[in-house]
């Protein structure tokens, strides 16, 4: 039987939640995470006042947490998931005992039982190589995709429009034609119209990815704009018209002239894509990777290097490093059997004014923090 929700937990969950959207800044997808979790410790803790918490009862949370299944798969929780459910938890605990209300009978110090096992956060926190395509295979999907209607064309133009803009999904869902200069090879990442990351506002030139490819980008809106007579404020990519077709079944019929509501078509426009040629499924997000794989293969120097970075709307190149330039295993074997060879016994010049630009980095950052 669930236990009845107490009303001062319920007032001071909406509280932080408020919190951290108004001081904060959390989105929507970030305060349904927190929600879950203080609703999974809640649920545990059979609905108790927080204000009798007490820090077994965080040990005994931690515990469940690593016997509890996935309810779709089965599977046991991941690593991450137990981990982030814990931060969420710590960081919740930090911020009540602060209150008011709660000053007398919590301490900043509980919220320390809320972290994970030390081998456990390693885990989470470790990079696995994640393959992504390489040009040649978007190429293969790109020269499969069907052209013949013109949702088949708007397709065909998004994958191409991925791998030449390294654009998000959540944005390639919200650019508007007033985005994009063809005449400049310029795409205006404007976070007032469009959904980038953390609300950031950067340019994006087309990526040396081939005039084939820019081709197909440059082919779609001038269609929207000459042929279907679309205007600046309407979609780069538009979602479909449905309507009323046989058997009372509804179909596709053209394009709306409005945006997707989320990039949950353009996954799975992804998906039977690479399904079409018989390559695994590669999201919109990995060819991102595939751009960092190009920039090493230009064998780019510090400055072209910053470029790139920022290109992808990266700050600092050591973004783009950690979080995109991880070399495929096969990659990284070349390299380091390559190194035995006499000719190739040391960096060369612009290999060394960007480990010197990331060493700055790294510095700034310690120092900052």
């Amino acid at each position: 039987m669930t236990a009845k929700r107490h009303p001062a937990n319920e007032r001071v969950k909406r509280r932080y939640l408020q919190f951290l959207a108004d001081v904060k800044g959390r989105d929507e997808t970030s305060l349904d995470a927190v929600a879950k979790a203080l609703e999974r410790f809640d649920d545990y803790n059979r609905r108790r006042d927080f204000k009798k918490f007490h820090i077994e009862q965080a040990r005994g949370f931690k515990a469940h947490l690593m016997e509890q299944r996935n309810v779709r798969t089965g599977a046991p929780l991941s690593a991450s998931t137990i981990n982030s459910t814990l931060a969420i938890l710590k960081a919740f605990f930090i911020w009540l005992a602060g209150e008011s209300e709660y000053r007398s009978s919590l301490k900043y110090a509980d919220a320390e039982y809320f972290n994970p096992p030390e081998n456990l956060a390693r885990i989470a926190s470790a990079h696995r190589h994640r393959p992504c395509p390489t040009l040649d295979q978007i190429r293969i999907v790109l020269d499969a995709m069907p052209t013949e209607t013109e949702i088949q064309r708007r397709d065909r133009a998004l994958v191409a429009f991925a791998i030449l803009t390294g654009a998000r999904d959540s944005a390639i869902v919200s650019f508007k034609l007033k985005h994009i200069d063809l005449e400049h090879e310029l795409l205006e990442q404007d976070a007032r119209d469009v959904q980038t990351k953390r609300a950031k506002t950067f340019s994006t030139w087309f990526f040396p990815v081939g005039d084939d490819v820019k081709q197909i980008v440059v082919d779609w809106v001038c269609y929207l704009r000459q042929e279907k007579q679309f205007g600046p404020a309407d979609p780069i990519f538009p979602k479909s018209r449905v309507e009323p077709g046989p058997n009372l079944h509804f179909v596709a019929s053209g394009l709306d002239r409005a945006h997707w509501a989320n990039a949950h078509p353009v996954r799975a426009l992804f998906k039977d894509a690479f399904a079409q040629v018989g390559l695994p499924y590669f999201n919109p997000h990995s060819f991102r990777n595939t751009l960092v794989q190009l920039a090493y293969e230009l064998k780019l120097d510090a400055e072209q290097f910053k470029a790139w970075s920022q290109n992808l709307g990266h700050e600092h190149c050591l973004t783009t490093f950690s979080s995109y330039g991880h070399l495929p295993p096969h990659r990284q074997a070349e390299i380091i059997r390559g190194l035995a060879k006499p000719a190739n016994s040391g960096p060369g010049e612009s290999t060394s004014a960007i480990l010197r630009q990331l060493a700055d980095e790294l510095e700034r950052g310690k120092k900052s923090s």
